[in-house]
């Protein structure tokens, strides 16, 4: 069961808001000027909640035109930058920018309920401050001593009917974030004062990373047990008789201590083994798709359902600096066959009745891609996926197009700081022009680039940054980049950084662990304030996003003096002037991913001489084009076309086509690149 969507879903209805109202109006909480605004705009807020929720699900999309009237929705606070509206969702649509507007009015409700009932709750995150880096279990013990609040309420009572109902020997809360932390607690909580025959387990995200120096025996007040990486065989090995007393990668107490056991000899499952997610039990129909901010990829992350899969466990280059990967979900790296993952998408796709895919991978190998992207085309699926990368040379134009071709709409990736030195200090493999080559490749093809910016790494000097977001800006200028987000940098227990630190000129202040365990609070011997950048940074990329701003003086987005850039103006347009290369790799694949032709003979006298020549015409989904070849080259051509589909099992390479080509005629490469080839080469003819 996801509680996320049950306890939204509970709390944001006509019914329940309407105690929350009456509720704060009987403990006089309602202090702000903007509280006493929505609990005077009551009746205007509970009105249209449950039809807004249900717009949300998808289930009323004609609503939207009523939403997009001026005055419809109420409006606190969080409407207060509407102003940007019309130039945000400009491009975007009725649909998108209704979402937006009942966003924000779920939002309004949201700060009320902070301020008036619960002042840990968030609308996507709750009581995330008692998660984050809690190196002691203190505060949060401390809270779980209190009463449950008005959320936990009703959360709980979620709980209690499903406990009811399935009568469970073995729950087990996965934890991806901090935000998650605290109600698994109180509902861990509860059970073990209600049910205290029900083991409890807990594994996810955060423990995997915050959680492996856990010492504290008060955590088992709460969970029998804690499961570190990979989870399919720990929770095989809990929930089955565990006579041996087995364990793998858990934590649990005994003799009042906390001791942590990996004495399986069962090796984990191999990724071609755990079988395909199942999502039959979740509330599919009733999720909402809710857009926070105008920015393209954040919609694509919190509009919509996506089916989740992997299409490698790990990471393929697993060097990055400021990363963890000392762990095992980065550093054991192993890719499934692209047949058994469209198997996999195909039974999800009947499941769920969604065909939208999210590969959450560290970082899709590009080999990995092209063969899912051939195995897409091959199999006739029609399918929308999107997914992280590294911005590596390896994703030529044309493997861009081939995955365009497979329904990829869009790519995220790090480029970090936009800085060759640092990116060199990073050991991410790229460099400032590569990234440009590649965002353009992905940009032509028709899919969406986000860019991962970070600030405040380590030695990075205020001149670096602000060549970097110079860097930055010239991009989003040329228009390869589409969307970004800015992180300062976070020092990690696991990654190099965090586990070499005086290598990287920063001094770690580091406390005694009992609990959680990841950021780390440091001093950089630079002594820069990193922190004063943020603001003006994420400003400049708002306003770069939506394509304004690219003409005002860098100083323009700060309140303090910062030096000018050392980047020449034309840095990023000279790094995409490249010259075409006539060399291709004997072992290149070629694939024609057009229709057939209608093919017509011609001729032509000369010079007493008859000359025939074939006239090919192909129409593709928006276009129409002919080619003229001479005859026998034509002939040629046009029978091995059909060799050259993606339904062949074997794709025939460069050497290949030589070869047969040089059987008949001479000088393939004279063949190769005539205009009539160039041409096709624009629409469909891919080398990969």
């Amino acid at each position: 069961m996801d509680l996320g969507i049950e306890v939204i879903l509970e709390l944001f209805s006509k019914k329940t808001f309407q105690d929350v109202f009456e509720l704060a109006s009987r403990n006089n909480s309602i202090i702000s000027e903007n509280a006493q605004r929505i609990y005077s705009l009551r009746d205007a807020y509970l009105q249209p909640l449950d039809d807004v929720i249900a717009f949300l699900q998808g289930k009323k999309p004609t609503f939207a035109r009523q939403i997009c009237t001026d005055n419809f929705l109420p409006q606190a606070s969080r409407f207060e930058q509407l102003d940007e509206l019309d130039w945000a969702f400009g491009n975007m649509g009725m649909q998108d920018k209704a979402k937006h507007l009942a966003t924000l009015y779920l939002e309004d409700l949201s700060d009320f309920i902070v301020e008036c009932i619960d002042d840990n709750f968030g609308f996507s995150r709750y009581a995330e401050r008692l998660g984050q880096s809690a190196n002691s279990f203190d505060e949060l013990y401390e809270q779980l001593q209190s009463e449950p609040t008005y959320i936990d309420t009703i959360t709980l009572n979620i709980l209690e009917d499903k406990i009811k109902t399935i009568q469970p020997k073995l729950v087990c809360f996965s934890v991806p974030f901090p935000g998650n932390l605290y109600s698994a607690f109180r509902c861990a909580q509860y059970i073990k004062a209600n049910y205290p025959n029900i083991k409890i387990a807990m594994g996810g995200g955060f423990p995997n990373t915050e959680l492996r120096s856990a010492t504290d025996v008060r955590v088992f007040d709460f969970f029998d047990f804690i499961t570190l990486d990979d989870g399919e065989l720990p929770i095989e090995l809990l929930a089955s008789p565990n006579i041996s007393k087995e364990y793998k990668r858990t934590f649990l107490l005994e003799n009042e201590k906390v001791v942590y056991k990996n004495n399986s000899s069962k090796p984990d499952y191999k990724q071609s083994e755990v079988g395909t997610p199942d999502y039959s039990d979740l509330q599919l129909d009733k999720y909402i798709s809710v857009i926070e901010i105008a920015n393209p990829m954040h919609s694509l992350w919190s509009d919509g359902r996506w089916n989740k899969l992997t299409m490698a466990h790990g990471c393929y280059w697993g060097k990055c600096t400021f990363c963890d990967i000392s762990l095992d979900y980065i550093k054991i790296y192993e890719p499934i066959a692209a047949k058994l993952l469209v198997d996999r998408m195909e039974q999800l796709i009947e499941q769920t009745g969604e065909n939208g895919f999210h590969f959450v991978d560290e970082a899709a190998p590009p080999a990995l891609m092209k063969a899912l992207a051939l195995e897409i085309i091959k199999r006739k699926l029609t399918v929308t996926w999107w997914t992280n990368i590294r911005f590596e040379k390896n994703f030529t134009k044309d493997l861009c197009l081939l995955l365009k071709a497979s329904g990829c709409i869009a790519v995220s990736g790090g480029l970090e700081v936009a800085s060759d030195r640092l990116l060199a200090l990073i050991d991410k493999g790229v460099t400032v022009a590569q990234v440009a080559q590649v965002t353009r490749h992905f940009t032509e093809a028709n899919i969406m680039v986000h860019a991962y910016l970070m600030y405040g790494y380590p030695t990075q000097t205020i001149q670096e940054t602000v060549d970097s977001l110079e860097m930055v800006r010239q991009l989003f200028e040329i228009g390869v980049l589409q969307s970004g987000f800015w992180h300062q940098f976070a020092l990690t227990a696991h990654s190099p950084i965090g586990l070499n630190p005086s290598e990287y000129h920063i001094i770690p202040n580091t406390k005694t662990i009992t609990f959680a365990n990841n950021d780390i609070a440091f001093t950089d011997t630079t002594g820069i304030d990193h922190n004063q950048f943020s603001f003006g940074l994420k400003k400049s990329l708002f306003n770069y996003m939506h394509g304004i701003g690219f003409e005002l003086p860098l100083q323009d987005w700060f309140d303090f003096k910062i030096p000018k850039t050392t980047i020449k103006a034309d840095f990023i347009h000279n790094c995409l002037e490249t010259e075409v290369h006539f060399n291709t790799k004997p072992t290149a694949k070629i694939l024609w991913l057009g229709t057939k032709p209608v093919v017509t003979e011609t001729s032509k006298i000369k010079k007493g001489q008859t000359y025939y020549a074939l006239q090919a015409t192909f129409h593709s989904t928006t276009d129409t084009f002919t080619i003229t070849l001479d005859k026998h080259h034509g002939t040629w051509f046009l029978n091995i076309l059909e060799s050259l589909s993606p339904n062949n099992t074997q794709l025939l390479s460069f050497s290949d086509l030589k070869k047969d080509f040089e059987t008949q005629f001479e000088d393939f490469e004279l063949f190769w690149f005539s205009k009539p080839i160039n041409i096709l080469r624009e629409n469909g003819l891919l080398v990969l």
